[in-house]
């Protein structure tokens, strides 16, 4: 009997507790969804894509957002299964404890983000935090996350300066033949952005835009 109880006391104690992690993980799941997956690259990539065919405001963001949001949940899926077999199924069963649950759950995540990142990064923000690495397999997290993003946002924008190249060089073209045919009164931008959405329809752009994004994931 004195056991039984000792039982029931101790999962009253422990119930607040799971409930204050539960919540706590519930806030900051948009922060860890952007920072820690493939979202960065994309949506970066997807808005300079925009930027240079010159329409502000198409797509709208939420399209832009919403493509990136989908784009990750493919890109991600790898990942997700190898976290929902090694730790969720496991704790949904009882089986693990949240503290295991969460430990298990990283080491997909941070495999994931360690092929995406450059030693030369994990260096960087190891001196920062004052952590020197042995090897880079064993860094901790908060130093593989900062140097995640600082790689993420500089692929996106390798991306986009190569996305953007012959975008410009339609402007220049225009501005040229314009200034050639004397009509200055004429805005460059007036001209070359049909010619620009000709362009991105006949060579499919969206299509080789998502394709070439997702494939530059390791």
């Amino acid at each position: 009997m004195d056991s039984l109880l000792t039982v029931a006391s101790h999962a009253r104690a422990t119930l607040p507790l799971d409930v204050l992690i539960a919540l706590t993980a519930l806030a900051i799941a948009p922060f860890l969804f952007v920072m820690t997956t493939s979202f960065v690259r994309i949506v970066v990539v997807l808005s300079l894509v925009r930027s240079a065919i010159g329409a502000a405001a198409l797509p709208p963001n939420t399209v832009l957002t919403g493509m990136a949001f989908v784009i990750t949940l493919v890109v991600m899926l790898p990942t997700w299964t190898a976290i929902d077999r090694s730790a969720l199924q496991p704790y949904a069963r009882g089986k693990l404890s949240t503290a295991q649950a969460l430990e298990r759950a990283a080491v997909p995540l941070r495999s994931f983000m360690l092929r995406q990142t450059r030693t030369r990064d994990l260096e960087l923000f190891a001196r920062i935090a004052h952590r020197p690495l042995a090897a880079t397999t064993e860094a901790p997290l908060f130093v593989v996350l900062p140097a995640f993003v600082v790689g993420e946002l500089r692929a996106a924008f390798a991306i986009g300066l190569s996305l953007y190249l012959p975008f410009v060089a339609i402007d220049l073209a225009v501005a040229s033949i314009l200034m050639g045919l004397g009509m200055f009164m004429l805005s460059p931008p007036v001209v070359s952005l049909p010619a620009k959405l000709l362009l991105f329809v006949m060579v499919d752009g969206w299509a080789l835009v998502c394709g070439g994004v997702v494939s530059s994931f390791r």
